[in-house]
């Protein structure tokens, strides 16, 4: 990713705070979203970074995963798959359960959407404590495929979502790291 490209990122990301609970300061992304030539730019980045990984899909983790999984999929020529929050997919589905900070939250994939063996990035917005990232990996692994990637925009480094996530796989550079 051209340093460039990364400051104009930063420069397009709000930090809101008490949102959306008190304690909690949210990135706001919507800066980046309303810039189209910045969306391009990312997506040719995250492009670069992953070419060589040889992916045969990428997964987008709803629901802002999927504003620039789905572009990183056509940029690499390969299938893109969602993974959303329960109930939201039809048919037959694996599940995942997984902790929140004040509950319990469950994340599905549809069971035809990946083939054994296919080599998979997951994109999303943000790396916090990897509990959603977690649950997506294991999501991959019930469909027998294996994942090779991990790409994010923004890394919440003090969350140590990374630690969480260390097996191997590649990480795309984030254009945020706090």
């Amino acid at each position: 990713m051209d340093e460039g490209t990364i400051q104009r990122f930063k420069q397009a990301v709000r930090d809101v705070t008490d949102f959306p609970k008190p304690g909690v300061v949210f990135k706001d992304l919507s800066g980046v979203w309303a810039d189209p030539i910045l969306c391009q730019n990312v997506v040719k980045g995250l492009a670069a970074d992953a070419r060589s990984w040889r992916v045969d899909a990428v997964a987008g983790v709803e629901s802002r995963g999927f504003l620039m999984g789905l572009p990183l999929a056509i940029a690499l020529e390969v299938p893109f798959v969602l993974v959303r929050k329960q109930g939201k997919l039809p048919g037959p589905v694996y599940r995942q359960a997984y902790a929140l900070e004040y509950g319990e939250a469950v994340m599905e994939l549809q069971q035809d959407a990946l083939k054994p063996g296919q080599r998979v990035l997951v994109h999303d917005d943000v790396l916090a404590t990897g509990g959603t990232a977690a649950a997506c990996r294991e999501l991959v692994e019930q469909a027998r495929a294996e994942v090779v990637a991990w790409s994010f925009l923004v890394e919440l480094t003090f969350l140590f979502g990374r630690d969480r996530l260390a097996s191997g796989a590649e990480f795309t550079r984030p254009l945020l790291k706090v």
